[in-house]
Formats: structure tokens, sequence, C-alpha cells
């Protein structure tokens, strides 16, 4: 099958050749380093499937084109999907694909990194000491055995969280539609949301983004939290309403913000562009805060994680070609 594979960088061409050759030569992938929009299906032309990441568009307009070029698959190298129009590619006949699992341990330790990073000012003590400055003023943390750590899904990912979280001694709560029993056994207690808000000092997000879950973290929620709340998010960054995170760092109600994702980071992330002026002024609104440490959604980017999302699409790609029923399609139907 002739894939064109968009949005690629140097570790895309290497995971995924590996895996192709792990699968025999299947696949003749054509790597592309554009993102995919509307202006760069053309690209596509002769391809029977396309390989897309978390940045790429996916609107009606794109797969319009995409079906014109003859394209039958979407085979995303992510689990989310939420950037898919499924309506209109069901319309079509596309099928889409998806990694519904990687190495869950990734996201979950990169999450678990920002925490302590914030807490001990880690990032900061850095740059200070290369300047020979040793000093100790403004880089006071706290103990995390003993507090109280909020975790909102308990999917994969935020289960490993959790466990993490536990290893520290802190107490742990959680909420989900599904409890995870194994976090249960270890003493994770579930919650609702508005209850969990008041009581937790630290709170990750690791839910999936849908109509329901979009802005969870708005004035309403931030006002129920705890004052100089530490707030993570390793998810999606739609979650969070910037504008209501930002007043609630002027103000002070929010302690620290770690985020490896970020609304509008299409225009952003996975790109150099140190020598450019970013125009985002919320962004840049956010990267004035002492207490706020930002990633370019780097949670997932592990050996383990590479390895398996290459495989995983490498597999959906021999799947659909076969017509085999191990495809990891995402339903039409689907929310998330």
């Amino acid at each position: 099958m002739r894939v064109a594979v968009f949005s690629t960088k140097p570790y895309d061409i290497e995971s995924l050749s590996a895996a192709d050759e792990r699968a025999g030569h299947a696949h003749d992938l054509v790597f592309l380093e554009a993102r995919l929009t509307k202006e760069t299906v053309p690209l596509a032309a002769g391809c029977d499937a396309v390989c897309a990441f978390v940045n790429d568009d996916l609107s009606a307009p794109v797969l319009d084109g995409l079906h014109a070029a003859g394209v039958q698959l979407v085979a995303l190298r992510s689990a989310g999907f939420n950037h898919v129009d499924l309506g209109t590619a069901a319309r079509l006949g596309i099928t889409v694909a998806r990694v519904p699992g990687y190495s869950p341990h990734a996201v979950a330790e990169h999450a678990a990194g920002l925490i302590l990073a914030l807490n001990r000012k880690i990032h900061r003590a850095y740059t200070r000491v290369r300047e020979n400055n040793f000093a100790l003023t403004g880089l006071l943390g706290f103990d995390l055995h003993g507090r109280t750590v909020g975790v909102v899904g308990t999917g994969r990912i935020g289960a490993v969280f959790a466990r993490i979280m536990i290893g520290f001694g802190c107490r742990v709560v959680a909420t989900d539609p599904y409890p995870d029993d194994g976090c249960q056994r270890l003493g994770v207690e579930y919650l609702e949301l508005d209850d969990l808000l008041p009581q937790a000092d630290i709170i990750s997000l690791h839910c999936p983004l849908t109509p329901e879950t979009y802005h969870l973290i708005d004035r309403a929620a931030l006002a129920r939290m705890r004052p100089g709340v530490m707030l993570i998010n390793t998810s999606r960054g739609a979650l969070i309403d910037t504008a209501a995170v930002i007043e609630g760092l002027k103000r002070g109600a929010i302690g620290y913000l770690g985020l490896d994702v970020y609304e509008e980071e299409a225009d952003l992330f996975f790109e150099d562009l140190s020598d450019q002026v970013v125009r985002d002024d919320v962004f840049a609104r956010l990267l004035t805060f002492h207490n706020v440490l930002i990633t370019g959604h780097q949670g997932f980017f592990t050996t383990e994680a590479l390895t398996d999302i290459a495989d995983t699409t490498i597999r959906n790609l021999s799947a659909f070609e076969r017509n085999e029923d191990h495809l990891h399609r995402v339903d039409p139907s689907s929310r998330t």
C-alpha cells in the first residue's frame, strides 16, 4: 500500500521505517514534512492511505480532497481523534484507524516530571546555576509525601500516574465514570469532580477531549479548587479554558501550572520557531509567569512509545489492506 505520511520528523521516519521493515517491507511509505491541510492534499495523489498526526487537519474540506485523490484510509499515529470529522469520513467511505494505546508510562512519567520540576523549581535552578547563581531564595518547594493528588481520568495513563503518586506517599483521589479496579485496590478514592477539586493540592488531567470535557477546567471549576493549587495537563489542550487559567494565575488562585498541551498548539508545537516572533498573544502571556512550565507535547516522546505507535500504525495499514478484523477502526459514532 502506498501511504502519504504527513508531518514527519526524523524520528517518525526512523520509527515507521523500522516498523515497516519488521513487517517485511509491507508498504510504500512516502514521508512528507508538510502538515496535512487543504493546500497540501495534492501531495497524497496516487496514495491509498494517509498517515496523520495530532495537528494535521482532517476537517471536511480536507477529507473531501483526500477522497477525490483516491485515499481510502486515514491511519492516525495517535490515540486521540478529535481533529477528524468522522461524519464526513463515514459519508465518503474513508476508514479512520488509530493507535488506541501505547506506552502509558511515557505520558504518566512526564506528568510526574512536570510536578517535580514545578515544585522544586528545577528549571529555574538550572538557569541560575549556569549563571553561577547558587542562591536558594525563591526555590522553596514542598514534600509530595502526604499531599492529596486529584487524577481526572484513570484510563491506562491516568492509572499509571495514580500508582506513581501513591509511590511518593500521596493520597490519591480520582474521578472517572468507569473506576479502575486496580486503582481502587491500591486505595484510590473515587469522587465526583466537584468533590475532588476542593480536596486536591495537585490536579492532573488524563481524560479524553469530548463535548462534555471541553473546557472542563473553567472559571467555575477553578473557583472550587484550593488556593495555590498545582494544575497539570498532559492530555488535550482544550480541556482547559486558557483565558480562565491566566486569570487564576494573575490572582494567585493557581500556584503552579504545568502544560504539555495547549488549546491552540497546532501552529506552534513540533516546529522550531526560535527565529520567529510567536504571534499567539495568549501563549506569550502564559510564558510570562514564573510558576508556569510548558513543554511542547513531548509527553509521548520515548523510545518505547514511538516503537508502539509505529508498530500499531503499520499493523493498521496491513489489516486494512488485507481486510482483516483487527484493524483499530474508529467508530463514526465515537465522540472522542
